[in-house]
Parts: structure tokens; C-alpha cells; sequence
């Protein structure tokens, strides 16, 4: 039986405020997007709370309603829209900078919403990405003053824009490789470290706790460590806010957790899997740095692993060779080029192969996860789901768990437990596709 989830779920009222960390090509993409959809002139495709449907009850029943008719989400006409970013450029100048957008069609007809958006000096710190410099950028004597300044920054905006709720998304650019230290493990500690300006705390792991003190939901858009510590994950529980993470899953890995489920459903055998990037925007950048680029590495490398469970199967999966590169190529801009080779084997151990080369939009590709965690990271406060949502890994290439649980990685096993926590939330039962009713329904009219 389907358990009965036995809180309520408050009504999506008013203005929900979306504050984006970074005001890059992913960001003005995703905001550039939505006002177009406002206007009439775009669509929300790629977006599961926008376009997708939501099966309810039987399959003879007939009721597939969209999701953002049967869930009450904010409304895209209440969205209003922030940045922190430490380049200065307004949301126009910075959508033409990163060349997503064709500017005669999707930006100049926005201009004048664009240049309403200027990002608020952001706390960066060139030790934690080496590529990039800036100037729109907090000064203070410690980590504690920049993180309590987000939050002066939180509280602004709120009340300037006559904000009901807000939501957090970290669309900024990969941070150096950061291991799990002493403090990360509790609020006690990560709170004396930001304090004491501890090397171990960067950025990211700042705008987690502003927003979490300030009640915010924070998503994780990025593979740094930053809301998945024993830290965040303490006053996350403490303030009652929903935390998720970490790195939008876009394009290669998207590829991976959809065909490696089928090798192994198939128990079909992989013995390398060979997979390389060229991008040339500021996150292929970014990703140049090799400390950056490890952060990256670690979060693309792990899918597989949970996937294939390769010592649930050894003889198939032991002895998988998987290897990741990115390399940065200016003239590609933000239009990514993944290619996988897959070397795979079959009956009797027959060697196969498969290709894959996708040309890819990475920005095109991210908006769509950005609205919809936006929506889905507000609707689980209203909900009261707090602490770390596993429900939403289906946006997440390192999904964030409770502790001790390995992450869920296929993706239609993602997309399940999307729909089936959207079915609790509202009251209707979960839906298993076991299928047997109708079976035993037609041998009782016999």
C-alpha cells in the first residue's frame, strides 16, 4: 500500500523571487527563456513542470493532466528574477557575451527586461576559480562577514521586489576540487571555520549557508562541494529548509544514465567507455583549470559505478576502463560536442562497439533544469519536505542522499520517483506499473 503523505501542501501565492549564483550564459538563458514563454513568444521545452504529463490511477482511467495543472507550482507570471555575479555586465550585455541566444529574435526583443536584471556584487574568490577575474566583488575581513552580507542581499531583494518566497539555484562556474574535512562535519565547526577564513570552506558552501539561514531553498547546479556536507545538511534539518545537488545533468552524462541502465537490463557487458568534451564558453574555461576540471571529473566519473554495480557483477562490469576528458575550445562557444565510445560485449563474450556524438546546446540544455528546480525546490517547502530532496536526482549527474545511501543514477528509475513524490504529495496513489488488476479483473468476470 502506498504510503499517505500526511502533511499539507500551502497554495503557491504570490511572488516567488529566483536567485541565481552567476549571471552567465546558463543563467540569462534560462531567464531570457521564461519571458519569452511569459510573452508568448517561446516555449518551455526541455521543462518537466511546464510541458510533461502525470499519469493518475489506472491506465483505462484516461487521466494524464499536465504536471503544472495537477501540482500547484508558481505560476511563471510570479516569477522575479536576481543574480549574483562577479562581472558587472547587466543580464542583456551578458546573454550577448556568451552568444547563446540569436540576438535580433531572443534578445533585442527583450532588452529593455534584460537590463532591469544587474547582478549584486558576488562573493568570489580567484583561489577557487582560477579562470576567471572580477570586479563586481564583496570585500571583508572574514568568511563569516561575506556569508552574513549574502544574507543582507537575500533580505533586499525580498523585500524590494515584494517577494513571498525565494528560491536559490548555484548556476556559477565549477569550483576547485575540495576533499570532505573536519569543517564540513557540523555547524559548529563550519561556522568557527568561516570565522577563522578556513581554506576548506569556498564560495558556494557561503551562498548555501546565507540561504538556508534565510529559509531559502538551495539547488546545487555545479559538481562542488558546497550543500552536501554534514554541516549544511545540520541546519538544513534545524531551519526546515529544502537543500539538493550537485551538477545540472545535461549532455554526456545524460547519454550515460540512459543507455547504461539498458547494458545492464540487457546484462550486457561493458568493458571501456571512452568519453571526451570540446566546449568553449566560459565554463569550458573554467574546466581548463586541472583543479577544476577534477571537481568535474569526480562528479561524471561516479555514474557508471552505481549504475552497473560492478561488484554485483563482476564478470560484465570489473574491469570497466571509463575515461573522461573536457577540453577547452573557444570557437565551439556554448554549442558542447560530446562523443562516447563504447566498447561493449555480448554472447559469449563478442566484442561491439557504439558511438555516440552529441552536438549539443549546454545552456540550452541547463535553462529548463534551472526553472524546474525553481519550481520543484518551492513547491517541496510549501510541502515541508526539508533537509535533502533524493526525489528531484532525476536534474542531478552526483544526486545528494541521506546519509549512507548510495545515489539513484538511472534515469527512468529518477523520473519514477519524480512523478511517484508528485503523486504522494497530492494524494493519489503511487503508481508501480506491476499491472496485475486488470489481469485478475478479467478472470473474476469469467
Amino acid at each position: 500500500m502506498s504510503k499517505v503523505f500526511s502533511g499539507t501542501v500551502a497554495p503557491a501565492d504570490g511572488t516567488l523571487g529566483v536567485l541565481c549564483v552567476g549571471l552567465g550564459a546558463v543563467t540569462t538563458t534560462f531567464m531570457a527563456g521564461v519571458e519569452h514563454a511569459r510573452r508568448g513568444s517561446g516555449a518551455a521545452i526541455g521543462s518537466l513542470s511546464q510541458m510533461a504529463t502525470i499519469r493518475l490511477g489506472r491506465r483505462t482511467e484516461g487521466r494524464s493532466p499536465l504536471i503544472k495543472d495537477f501540482v500547484p507550482l508558481a505560476g511563471l507570471d510570479h516569477l522575479v528574477f536576481g543574480a549574483w555575479d562577479p562581472i558587472p555586465d547587466d543580464a542583456y550585455q551578458s546573454a550577448l557575451t556568451a552568444g547563446v541566444l540569436d540576438k535580433h529574435e531572443h534578445v533585442e526583443p527583450i532588452a529593455d527586461f534584460l537590463k532591469g536584471i544587474r547582478p549584486m556584487p558576488a562573493v568570489f574568490d580567484q583561489e577557487y576559480v582560477k579562470r576567471l577575474q572580477g570586479t563586481n566583488v564583496k570585500q571583508a575581513a572574514t568568511k563569516r562577514e561575506l556569508a552574513e552580507a549574502l544574507r543582507a542581499d537575500i533580505r533586499e531583494f525580498k523585500a524590494a521586489n515584494g517577494c513571498d518566497r525565494l528560491v536559490m539555484v548555484w548556476c556559477a562556474s565549477t569550483e576547485v576540487f575540495i576533499a570532505p574535512a573536519p569543517v564540513h562535519q557540523t555547524l559548529e565547526a563550519f561556522e568557527r571555520g568561516m570565522a577563522e577564513n578556513d581554506k576548506a570552506i569556498a564560495p558556494s558552501m557561503l551562498y548555501a549557508w546565507a540561504a538556508v539561514m534565510e529559509g531559502v531553498p538551495f539547488a546545487n547546479g555545479a559538481p562542488n562541494l558546497c550543500c552536501d556536507t554534514g554541516a549544511i545538511c545540520e541546519l538544513a534539518h534545524q531551519k526546515g529548509v529544502a537543500i539538493g545537488g550537485k551538477d545540472f545533468k545535461t549532455g554526456q552524462t545524460m547519454i550515460k544514465t540512459v543507455l547504461s541502465p539498458m547494458f545492464k537490463a540487457r546484462m550486457l557487458g561493458v568493458a571501456g567507455w571512452y568519453s571526451t568534451n570540446i566546449l568553449g564558453n566560459r565554463d569550458g574555461e573554467v574546466l581548463d583549470d586541472p583543479e577544476s576540471f577534477k571537481t568535474k571529473e569526480e562528479s561524471k566519473l561516479g555514474v557508471l559505478e552505481y549504475i552497473l554495480q560492478p561488484k554485483l557483477h563482476p564478470e560484465l562490469y570489473g574491469n570497466l576502463y571509463h575515461k573522461v576528458r573536457i577540453n577547452y575550445y573557444p570557437p565551439r562557444g556554448d554549442n558542447k560536442e560530446g562523443w562516447d565510445n563504447i566498447d561493449i560485449f555480448g554472447w559469449m563474450g563478442y566484442p561491439m562497439q557504439i558511438k555516440v556524438d552529441f552536438l549539443c546546446r549546454d545552456s540550452i540544455l541547463a535553462a529548463p533544469l534551472v526553472l524546474d528546480l525553481a519550481l520543484f525546490f518551492d513547491l517541496a517547502q510549501r510541502a515541508g519536505l526539508k533537509g535533502v530532496q533524493e526525489w528531484l536526482s532525476f536534474y542531478f549527474k552526483s544526486p545528494q542522499t541521506a546519509p549512507g545511501l548510495y545515489p539513484e543514477h538511472d534515469l527512468f528509475i529518477q523520473q519514477t520517483k519524480l512523478k511517484n513524490t508528485l503523486r504522494y504529495l497530492m494524494g493519489e496513489e503511487q503508481i508501480t506499473h506491476l499491472g496485475m488488476e486488470y489481469y485478475e479483473e478479467e478472470h473474476e468476470s469469467e
